[in-house]
């Protein structure tokens, strides 16, 4: 099995979590930045982790926004989400970006994994959640709750650890 952790990050915050996410899930993975990473490359595992920051009005950060999404094949393939927002500065757009990467790695035939509760989070609204009112993935806040973070990622490794090993 073959894992790759895909991240797009403009200003070292998705990058950052994306490393505590591999190291805390304790399994190898590849670390992939997406501005160097193709659609072929990321069709060659079979599992992913994918997030990204939340940018403008609640968009993908720009190197998935201009990412081939048409080209990812991701049928059957396990995949899971996490995205950086700001729960405070954007209360009203927290980790949208994260729903539109969900929503296009879901059209890409994705089985998407890893849901969390919004318990313990702030803020007044988010595309991120689902029907459940849960979020799609894991959201991260490193401008507002910078300390929760090790935690939350703890609490969604225990989540998701189990379908990627």
């Amino acid at each position: 099995m073959s894992l790759a952790i895909v991240y797009g990050s403009s200003m070292g915050n998705t990058e950052n979590a994306a490393n505590l996410i591999c190291e805390k899930l304790g399994i190898e993975a590849d670390v992939l930045d997406v501005a160097n990473t193709s659609a072929d490359t990321i069709n060659g595992y079979d599992k992913l982790i994918c997030g990204t920051s939340t940018w403008n009005n609640g968009d993908m950060q720009d190197d998935w926004d201009s990412f081939d999404f048409g080209s990812l094949k991701l049928s059957g393939k396990t995949v899971a989400v996490f995205g950086v927002g700001d729960s405070q500065g954007y209360s009203d757009e927290f980790c949208d970006g994260m729903a539109k990467l969900f929503n296009e790695l879901k059209n890409a035939g994705a089985n998407l994994v890893g849901e969390i509760s919004t318990d313990g989070y702030s803020f007044d609204e988010s595309e991120a959640l689902n029907n459940n009112g849960n979020f799609v993935g894991l959201a991260l806040d490193y401008d507002n709750e910078e300390e929760m973070n090790e935690q939350r990622v703890d609490n969604w490794i225990k989540i998701i650890k189990p379908l990627f090993s």
